[in-house]
C-alpha cells in the first residue's frame, strides 16, 4: 500500500556523505511514510552507489524507496520505483522499462497533466510548488485551488509539494491530498527525527480531519 503522508525527498547539498545518510537514517526513524532520492549532479555510477546505501537504511524501516529521474538507476538497485518531471522520461516508458510491480510517480502541475500522467500509468502525482522552496531545482508555484482540481480530477493519490512544513501546512486544509511532500523541513532540520515525527502527526490530523 503506497502512503504519501510523508513523503520525503532528499538533498544532499552541502553535506558529507555519512552526515547526509544519518540525517537519512533519523528522517526514518521520525516516521517518515515514503523516500525520494533527488541527485541531479551525480554520474550514474555514483548515483547508483548512494542508491544502495541509502537503500540498506530504508529497507530496515520498511520505507519504499523511490528514485528521482532516473528508472536504469531505480531498476539497478531495486529500488521501489522512480519519479519523474514533465522534462524526464514519459510515464509511459518508465513504466515499461520498471514494470508492473514499481511504483512510478509523475510531477504534474496542471490537469491535463495530471490526467495524461494517470492514464500511463503512474501511481501517484506529486503536485506543487506550493509555496516557494530553497532547493535547486526550478520551481513554479501552483495555486491551492489547482491543487484541489487535480486531486478531484483523477483517481490516483496525490502529494502536495512546494515549501510545505509544519507552520504552514494548514492550508492544505479541505483539499483531498493524500499527504505532503517535503525537503528542507526534515533534511534541513536540527533534529530530522523530531522534525519528522512532528510533521506527520501534524498531516496525519490534517488528513483524518478531511475523512
Amino acid at each position: 500500500m503506497l502512503d504519501l503522508t510523508l513523503y520525503l525527498v532528499t538533498d544532499s547539498t552541502g553535506l558529507e556523505e555519512p552526515v547526509f545518510l544519518e540525517r537519512i537514517e533519523q528522517a526514518c526513524r521520525g516516521g517518515i511514510t515514503l523516500l525520494q532520492l533527488r541527485e541531479k549532479e551525480k554520474s550514474g555510477q555514483e548515483y547508483f552507489e548512494l542508491a544502495r546505501k541509502v537503500k540498506s537504511i530504508s529497507d530496515r524501516y520498511q520505507i519504499p524507496l523511490i528514485i528521482d529521474d532516473r528508472a536504469d538507476i531505480a531498476a539497478a538497485a531495486d529500488a521501489a520505483g522512480v519519479h519523474v518531471g514533465q522534462s524526464d522520461l514519459p510515464v509511459f516508458a518508465a513504466r515499461a522499462l520498471l514494470g508492473p510491480g514499481k511504483i512510478v510517480g509523475a510531477t504534474a502541475k496542471t490537469v491535463e497533466q495530471a490526467q495524461k500522467a494517470a492514464r500511463e500509468g503512474a501511481d501517484y502525482l506529486g503536485v506543487g510548488a506550493i509555496y516557494p522552496t530553497t532547493t535547486k531545482v526550478k520551481t513554479v508555484l501552483t495555486p491551492v485551488s489547482t491543487l484541489n482540481e487535480i486531486c478531484r480530477s483523477v483517481s490516483i493519490p496525490v502529494a502536495a509539494i512546494g515549501g510545505l512544513n509544519e507552520g504552514n501546512c494548514d492550508i492544505l486544509r479541505g483539499v483531498p491530498v493524500a499527504g505532503i511532500s517535503v525537503v528542507s523541513a526534515v533534511m534541513k532540520a536540527a533534529d530530522p527525527c523530531r522534525a519528522a515525527a512532528e510533521l506527520k502527526a501534524k498531516v496525519t490530523a490534517l488528513l483524518s480531519a478531511q475523512s
